[in-house]
């Protein structure tokens, strides 16, 4: 019998040993870098004609690798491809499938340095972040196939006199698979293997920022014996290919990551019936947040402002669950934003090769012009802390930037910046504090650093978001002990790394028999 899920441990970066396997590692991706990928359609490798560079955002100098990009035509032939592959995978016993994840885990865990050197010179990692990506990427397949053998056991039904009754799960069809650029290995093996690994086949679009580390891990994948067609490596620019996938007839699903206004495109073409389509085409989408963590006049202060640098500057800010906005009570207002400000200084912004490095780069221009608006608007707003510069030319950095004296419902306060940008709020109460967490039409993640029980209690029942922690930061959900997921226009609330997220890729069939 297979032993219970635990979760992957994370490197151990003091250790000598694992900094010279770690720094090994990127000698051997950096000599890697520059090469071209195709796509993988069926059995088939395609090159194309339009091809995308990938960056490196701590050195934009550096091209990753050079990529092949679909056009619709493509997009077709993987659709076709998922499809005709379906009706053998589908047959696939489910033990069988989720055996083929632990595969796909160990291979992940022989090559996991080689892996987060890819999300370091990639995505603008620091080396806790890769190392943390990739560890989450083997907790999803090591917990997504126990899942699976799980829903394949016989289901208790009540007991009806003559009747044999039994409940069974079947996959759905083809899925799109849209993960996003800001976890491109766990998010995309994870939303990918789920699944899989319920019997359905994938035309994944990687993120065109980080289609890299998606090729590698389509490899891992065929390394493992994955049949071809059960995923189809289908890079390519959203606003050429993302419409038609969403569209197409044989679509039965879509899961994606990613921003509100892209997942909302989706659901609505997504539930547009289509001529000659059978089915309700179901979404599953996980879209952002503008999270909060509250302070409460009787907190612990270090405390708070230990999660709430970690929470607004990991991966410099660009997470879904990252603290943007922190809000605090009068009575302990400035003492935190002068220990907040204190422990950012000494975050170090750099080159994510470097091993000191705490904040890296962000992701690309758009998004550093984009972050470098708000923080000119953030001037306007509250009262410039911290921060507010661009880090060196070489990359996309900005520093670590901290507002003040912000109101509840300025724009730095309400729209998701994706970046290093925290904007603190005061609060004249715990009922106060609990109103602003709640006016964003977000609904992710949130904290609360209290010491009364009576507060605690009434946050759990009124701080509206999906994942809510208290006296931590509101970063750094793993599989199987924080499922994730949020409310509002933070999407369906799907709760990857959750008993419940597989059910989402099946259906479920009762089949009776009388005797």
């Amino acid at each position: 019998m297979r032993e219970p899920f635990r979760n992957e441990p994370f490197s151990d970066f003091t250790k000598t040993d694992v900094i010279h396997e770690f720094m090994a590692a990127l000698s051997k991706v950096d000599a890697a870098l520059g090469q071209e990928y195709m796509l993988k359609i069926g059995p088939d490798h395609m090159e194309t004609k339009q091809k995308r560079k990938s960056i490196n955002p701590s050195q934009i100098s550096q091209v990753v690798g050079v990529v092949s990009q679909a056009d619709t035509e493509h997009a077709h032939r993987a659709i076709l491809a998922a499809s005709a592959a379906f009706e053998e995978w589908k047959r696939v016993e489910p033990h069988a499938r989720a055996r083929l994840l632990y595969k796909a885990a160990a291979n992940l865990r022989r090559r996991r340095h080689e892996f987060s050197a890819w999300l370091v010179y990639e995505a603008g990692k620091s080396w806790a972040e890769a190392d943390a990506d990739t560890a989450e990427a083997i907790d999803f397949m090591e917990f997504y196939g126990r899942e699976m053998e799980r829903l394949s056991e016989t289901h208790p039904l009540v007991p009806f006199p003559g009747e044999h009754n039994e409940l069974v799960y079947l996959p759905l069809g083809v899925g799109i698979v849209i993960p996003p650029w800001n976890f491109p290995l766990a998010i995309m093996a994870g939303m990918t293997m789920a699944a899989v690994v319920a019997g359905n086949t994938v035309v994944l679009k990687p993120a065109s920022a980080t289609a890299v580390v998606a090729a590698k891990f389509v490899e891992l994948l065929e390394d493992a014996g994955l049949p071809d067609g059960v995923v189809n490596y289908l890079p390519g620019a959203g606003s050429e290919i993302g419409d038609f996938l969403v569209d197409h007839t044989l679509t039965r699903f879509v899961c994606f990551t990613g921003s509100r206004e892209v997942g909302l495109r989706i659901n609505e073409r997504a539930s547009a019936r289509l001529p000659d389509q059978k089915w309700i085409k179901r979404v599953i989408a996980e879209m952002g947040g503008k999270d909060t963590i509250i302070v409460d006049e009787d907190g612990d202060l270090a405390l708070a402002a230990e999660a709430i640098t970690a929470s607004a500057f990991g991966y410099a800010g660009q997470k879904c669950s990252a603290c943007s906005r922190a809000v605090v009570h009068e009575n302990v207002y400035d003492e935190v934003i002068d220990k907040v400000v204190a422990l950012t200084k000494a975050l170090k912004l750099g080159h994510a090769e470097d091993p000191s490095t705490v904040v890296g780069p962000v992701i690309d221009e758009r998004a550093y012009s984009n972050i470098l608006k708000y923080v000119e608007i953030g001037r306007k707003e509250g009262v410039l802390m911290l921060g507010g510069g661009k880090g060196s030319q070489t990359g996309y950095y900005i520093e670590p930037t901290i507002f003040k004296d912000v109101a509840p419902y300025a724009q730095i306060a309400q729209e998701e910046i994706f970046g290093p940008v925290l904007a603190f709020i005061k609060a004249a109460n715990f009922d106060a504090a609990l109103d602003i967490a709640n006016n964003t039409e977000y609904g992710l993640t949130g904290a609360v650093i209290s010491r009364n029980r009576a507060h605690i209690e009434q946050a759990r029942e009124a701080f509206h978001v999906g994942n809510l922690y208290f006296n931590r930061k509101c970063t750094g959900a793993m599989v199987g002990v924080h499922p994730f997921g949020g409310f509002n226009m933070s999407g369906t609330d799907s709760k990857a790394g959750g008993r419940d997220y597989l059910l989402l890729f099946t259906q479920p069939k009762v089949l009776s028999e009388r005797f």
